[in-house]
Formats: structure tokens, sequence, C-alpha cells
């Protein structure tokens, strides 16, 4: 079994940064796609950014240039904010998609959220 935790969220005023972690622990053989989504109060889950096992990255047109996902040796998924905006406001969950033995399928696993909060 596999569990995310995250962590770093917080309130910010506009033009300031935070940076989200997500740690994931338990059985795991491999981490593959990574993720991080975000809703916003009465919107729905929008995908933030994405990185493949590959390193390809992919980000929502709101967030390019201010934000950067990357990942670390430690099973780790990182969300780098910049410039922030009101916009930015919401729960922000990260998903692994993980395989815990090498004849395992190929899984998904979700945080329980972060809020951040982004005052003008």
């Amino acid at each position: 079994q596999v569990q995310l935790v995250e962590s770093g969220g917080g309130s910010v005023q506009a033009g300031g940064s935070l940076s989200l972690s997500c740690v994931a622990s338990g059985s795991i053989f491999r981490i593959y796609t990574v993720a991080w989504y975000r809703q916003a109060p009465g919107k729905q889950r929008e995908l933030v950014a994405e990185r493949t096992n590959g390193g390809t990255v992919n980000y929502a047109d709101s967030v390019k240039g201010r934000f950067t996902i990357s990942r670390d040796n430690a099973n780790a998924v990182h969300l780098q904010m910049n410039n922030l905006k009101p916009d930015d406001t919401g729960v922000y969950t990260c998903k692994q998609n993980i395989r815990s033995a090498p004849w395992d399928l190929l899984r998904v696993s979700w945080g329980q959220g972060t809020r951040v909060t982004v005052s003008s």
C-alpha cells in the first residue's frame, strides 16, 4: 500500500512564492507520471502540472513560466510556485502513478490535498 503526504501549503500575498512537496511511502517499485492538480472554490479540479517518467513536463497555460514541477530520488514530487496570483488559490493535490512490484498493476495514488491562499 502506498501513501502520499503533502506539505507546503499556506497563505501568501500576490507576487509571493510557495513550494509544495508530496512524498510517497510504502511499497514502491517504480514511480511513473506524477502530477499536481488544484481545485478552486466553486470550480472543477484542474491539472496544474505533470511530469512523465521520461522527464516530459506539461503545464496549464495559466501557470506556465511561474510554476515548476520536479522530482527527486526520495520518492517526492515538488511544485515550486512563483509570482502567485489570487486565481492560484485552491486546494492542491498530488497524484503519483506507482507500481508496487514488477508484476503489480500500475496504480494511481492521491495525496490528501494542501490549501493555498493567495491574497491581493
